[in-house]
């Protein structure tokens, strides 16, 4: 044996070069994180989980054309009562938790829009009706129509 094989020897053997090793092995198996957890959130962290709470999960699939049956919670006094709003779906905007839809119906003789926010406390319910059959995303058209040119074909596929 040369000196430098007993040196390397010798060098393996010590409790320090030993722990060296093992955190080698550590290191590889399990891949170290990002940002070590202190215990704090950040803001968009808190805004995150905040926002996945007030999420509805029973709401059905809205398409833009389909004609939709909105409750709407509305305060008389002390007293609540839900009711329904029903209309074609004209337009569809945003997503996740500031999701709204735009609903338009004739109501003696004048066309009224109303958007709802989906995820709001307002809306108890959506219900969809029929289906509309359209080629485009956003139906401002039908305002300019009147009488039997604002209906909508259905659609039996959805």
């Amino acid at each position: 044996m040369t000196t430098e094989e007993t040196v390397e020897a010798t060098a393996a053997e010590t409790p320090v070069a030993e722990a060296a090793e093992a955190q080698d092995a550590a290191a590889v198996a399990a891949p170290a994180t990002s940002a070590p957890t202190t215990g704090k959130l950040c803001a968009a962290d808190l805004i995150r989980a905040f926002e996945a709470e007030q999420l509805k999960s029973d709401l059905p699939e809205i398409y833009v054309g389909d004609t939709v049956k909105v409750g709407v919670r509305i305060r008389e006094g002390n007293k609540e009562r839900v009711q329904p709003y029903e209309g074609v779906v004209i337009a569809k905007r945003h997503g996740g938790l500031n999701e709204t839809i735009t609903v338009r119906r004739i109501f003696q003789g004048v066309g009224v829009e109303r958007v709802f926010m989906l995820h709001s406390p307002q809306v108890a319910s959506v219900k969809v009706e029929r289906r509309g059959k359209v080629r485009r995303a956003k139906l401002f058209y039908l305002r300019d129509r009147v009488g039997k040119a604002t209906r909508v074909k259905q659609r039996f596929d959805r």
